[in-house]
């Protein structure tokens, strides 16, 4: 199309081009094509960097991380208020920030429990859990299984990242 990206991280692209230049029509049929969509409104901007901010946190994340909680961690990172942040994300997506971070961590783990590389509790102390037992009691809440469970299963129950809700 022409364009010239200058920076391309996690959902989200900066063009060189200013907003004069941009056909945002034939752009959004070109993402469109590919799974994609452009995000124009502000407050959906917002949510995207929220969820973005999550998956790289708890996906892609070292082991500093860990010892801040993902409130502060967000703010910082989107650069709001968190009280704001969390009422647009419900209003919005309809559950909280906290319950999307609870389904992101628990698709780590499946993906980690799949790997099997690792034990529970490597698993449980890498994402920040307190306890293997917590770690168990969210992950059945959520899934209805236990993780060695559905470390048995040989199918694959993971959920794409930007399916999970």
């Amino acid at each position: 199309m022409g364009l010239h990206p200058e920076i391309v991280k996690l959902g989200e692209v900066v063009l060189q081009e200013n907003e004069n230049q941009i056909n945002k029509e034939k752009i959004n049929e070109a993402l469109t094509k590919h799974g994609f969509e452009l995000l124009d409104d502000k407050k959906s901007l917002i949510i995207e960097k929220i969820k973005s901010a999550i998956i790289e946190l708890i996906h892609h994340q070292n082991d500093a991380q860990i010892k801040y909680n993902f409130s502060y961690l967000i703010e910082k990172k989107l650069g709001l208020d968190y009280t704001y942040l969390s009422s647009l994300f419900s209003s919005i997506e309809g559950i909280t920030i906290e319950k999307y971070i609870i389904l992101q961590r628990i698709e780590r783990v499946k993906e980690l429990l799949v790997y099997d590389e690792l034990t529970l509790s490597e698993i449980a102390w890498q994402l920040g859990y307190s306890s293997v037992q917590h770690l168990s009691q969210q992950f059945k809440k959520v899934t209805g299984l236990t993780p060695s469970h559905f470390k048995n299963i040989k199918e694959d129950k993971r959920k794409p990242l930007d399916k999970v809700k």
